[in-house]
């Protein structure tokens, strides 16, 4: 049976934080997409039968292994008006960690039809209208969010509470890829 899966970066430690300002930006204006979503930055999303999911978490185990963990900030409020988006944004020192991490389990994964990110941010809201998206940036103006990124996770959706839930998570081995070296025969 055909199911749809994302991996992204994840931290217990920021679940709790981020549940509250998506719980404030709800009491100011009801119920809007990604409201019950715990805290990630989503790197792609996909779908395939689960029959291939082995082959696939076997490949995140090993491109894992070769990332380096790193401390992550978040440190300002931004959006996307065209999507109605409105995050969390990480620093530039962040986002130089973040994106060649992303780009590598894209390249990883490239045989399946992929929704791909490929600007690295933590949502609070999508789909958000015109004056939502406004409401939202003038209550949240200052954040400072950090995280060890040791980790990515890959996450299940559930279609009947029409939420990802986490499945597994692949440690990062800071164990950089040997490199080819051509020698000479003689």
């Amino acid at each position: 049976m055909e199911k749809t899966y994302s991996v992204v970066f994840y931290s217990k430690t920021l679940v709790e934080p981020v549940k509250k300002l998506k719980d404030f930006l709800r009491s100011k204006i009801k119920w809007y997409n990604s409201c019950n979503s715990e805290a990630h930055i989503t790197i792609c999303e996909f779908k395939i039968d689960d029959s291939q999911l082995d082959s696939f978490k076997q490949k995140l185990a090993k491109i894992s292994d070769t990332f380096t963990p790193f401390q992550a900030y978040l440190d300002h409020f931004d959006s996307f008006p065209n999507a109605g988006a409105f995050f969390i944004g990480v620093n530039e020192d962040s986002k130089n960690h973040f994106v060649p991490i992303m780009k590598k389990i894209h390249e990883t994964l490239k045989s399946l039809k992929l929704k791909k990110s490929d600007e690295p941010h933590m949502s609070i809201g999508r789909r958000l209208t015109p004056e939502n998206l406004k409401i939202a940036s003038e209550l949240f103006t200052t954040i400072d969010l950090q995280f060890e990124c040791s980790e990515i996770v890959l996450r299940e959706f559930d279609p009947i509470k029409k939420q990802f839930f986490v499945i597994d998570a692949f440690l990062f081995g800071n164990n950089p890829e040997p490199e080819l070296i051509q020698g000479s025969l003689f």
